[in-house]
C-alpha cells in the first residue's frame, strides 16, 4: 500500500515555526510581516484560495490586507493598487490572485509588483535570479514540492524525475529546482506536455512522477512504475451530486494508478497546503530583508 505524504501535517509544522520567527522578528525589530492580496472578480476557486491565505496569515501573526476588486477594474486602476502596496511599509509581500479576467494583461500586472515584494516568485527578475543561483523568491508550489520530498526523505540525488506539465508556475521552475546541485535536487529531469508522444513510456521510467497538467486522469493505471513516488499537484473540480457543494476535488492522478506507488501526495491535503506555507515563508523572508536581516 502506498504511503501518504501528508502535506497538511508538514504545512502545520512549518506554520508553527513561521509564527515563532515572526514573533521574534517583531520583538527584535518592531517589524510585523505583512501580505497584501488582490483578488479581481468572484471566481469561486480564487475566493477560497484567498480566504485560506488570509486565515493562514492570522494564524502566524502576519498583517493581512486583502482587497477584493470588481471584475470590471481597468488595467490602469489595478496597476495603481499594486503600486500603492509597493510603497506600503506594512506590506512585505504582494500577491495578485490568478487567473485574472480576460480583459486584463496578467504579464503586465505581475511586472508592476516590486521584485522585493514578489513573494510568488513570478516577476522576471526573480525568475532570472533563481535560474542563475542567486538569492530570489522561489515560486511557492514548486518550492513546496521540494520541501515535501525533503521531509519525506525521498532521495532525489540521481533519481529520474518526470514532470507532466510545463507551466511557468509549476512545471518549469520545478524542473530547475530538481536539477540544481543542492539538497532536494541533483536529479535527472524529463518534462512532458501536450506535445509529448507516448506519455506512458516516459512516466513508466520515473522514480519520482510529478503530475502538474491541471486535468483529471492525466495519469491512469498502468502509467506509474512500481515503487515510484507520485506527487500530484493538480486540483480539479469534478461534479459530484452526493456532495452539498455539487463537486469534489481530485488531482491529476487516477486513484487506482497509485496502487503500485511507494509514496504519494493526496488531493486535497498534499501539495496545496504547502503552497500557502511557502508563501508565508517567503513573506517572512521579505520582512527580514526589510528589517535589515
Amino acid at each position: 500500500m502506498s504511503t501518504v505524504i501528508d502535506g497538511k501535517l508538514v504545512a502545520a509544522e512549518m506554520r508553527g515555526g513561521i509564527a515563532e520567527a515572526a514573533k521574534e522578528l517583531f520583538q527584535r525589530k518592531g517589524v510585523r510581516p505583512g501580505l497584501g492580496v488582490l483578488l479581481v472578480g468572484d471566481d469561486p476557486a480564487s475566493q477560497s484560495y484567498v480566504v485560506a491565505k488570509e486565515k493562514a496569515c492570522h494564524e502566524v501573526g502576519f498583517f493581512s490586507d486583502n482587497q477584493k476588486l470588481p471584475a470590471t477594474i481597468s488595467q490602469t486602476e489595478l496597476h495603481a493598487r499594486i503600486e500603492a502596496m509597493n510603497v506600503d511599509p506594512r506590506i512585505h509581500g504582494i500577491l495578485v490572485q490568478l487567473p485574472l479576467p480576460r480583459h486584463l494583461n496578467a504579464e503586465a500586472v505581475l511586472n508592476v509588483i516590486s521584485p522585493d515584494k514578489d513573494v510568488d516568485g513570478f516577476t522576471p527578475l526573480n525568475v532570472g535570479r533563481m535560474m542563475t543561483g542567486q538569492r530570489a523568491f522561489v515560486p511557492c508550489t514548486p518550492n513546496g514540492v521540494i520541501e515535501l520530498l525533503l521531509r519525506a526523505n525521498v532521495k532525489t540525488d540521481g533519481a529520474h524525475v518526470v514532470i507532466v506539465g510545463r507551466s511557468n508556475i509549476v512545471g518549469r521552475p520545478l524542473a530547475y529546482l530538481l536539477s540544481r546541485k543542492s539538497p532536494g535536487g541533483n536529479a535527472t529531469v524529463t518534462m512532458c506536455h501536450t506535445g509529448t508522444r507516448d506519455l506512458k513510456r516516459h512516466t513508466l521510467q520515473a522514480d519520482i512522477l510529478v503530475a502538474a497538467a491541471g486535468m483529471p486522469d492525466t495519469i491512469l493505471p498502468g502509467m506509474v512504475k512500481e515503487g515510484a513516488v507520485v506527487i500530484d499537484v493538480g486540483v480539479n473540480r469534478v461534479a459530484d451530486a452526493s456532495r452539498a457543494s455539487g463537486f469534489r476535488l481530485v488531482g491529476d492522478v487516477n486513484a487506482a494508478a497509485l496502487d503500485v506507488a511507494k509514496m504519494h501526495t493526496p488531493v486535497p491535503g498534499g501539495v496545496g497546503p504547502m503552497t500557502i506555507a511557502m508563501l508565508l515563508q517567503n513573506t517572512l523572508q521579505s520582512a527580514k530583508q526589510f528589517a535589515g536581516e
